[in-house]
């Protein structure tokens, strides 16, 4: 059993994925960072120095100044500048990734193109070699570049 498991937690598509889990939670790591230290407060000081950690709807009776301040007196709270602030991480990591992923797919595709080596017959639709004069299936003649 624990050489089965040896296997099964060995294999390729495993560790990758191992690994791209932890480099993913330290990548959402550096994005909340750049999000709630860099951004946001540019952003908060081009809309009149507003810090948006701190704003929030307090669900009871007072006035309270801070989250803190709300929930050391028990009282509960909406949140909504925490929730931008997680919106905008959001769509940062979202684009990060779709770009890296283009990137992926670019590169790909690229050697894909360059292995087109086989062609179909256009008779018995066998795979063959792209310079192939005569199919090796059904033996018929084809013409320079003649496939399916």
């Amino acid at each position: 059993m624990i050489k089965e498991f040896k296997e099964f937690a060995m294999k390729g598509n495993i560790v990758d994925l191992a690994v791209g889990v932890i480099i993913g939670g330290a990548f959402g790591k550096i994005v909340s960072s750049l999000v709630n230290d860099i951004i946001m407060p540019i952003v908060g000081l081009l809309l009149g120095k507003v810090d948006f950690s701190n704003l929030f709807v307090a669900l009871g009776r007072g006035n309270y100044r801070t989250i803190d301040e709300a929930k050391k007196a028990g009282v509960g709270t909406l949140n909504y500048g925490l929730f931008i602030n997680n919106i905008i991480d959001f769509i940062i990591v979202a684009f990060s990734i779709f770009i890296v992923i283009k990137q992926i797919n670019r590169f790909s595709r690229k050697k894909e193109e360059k292995v087109i080596d086989k062609k179909n017959c256009k008779y018995c639709y066998t795979e063959i070699p792209i310079k192939a004069t005569r199919c090796p299936h059904c033996t018929s003649e084809l013409d320079k570049g003649e496939s399916n």
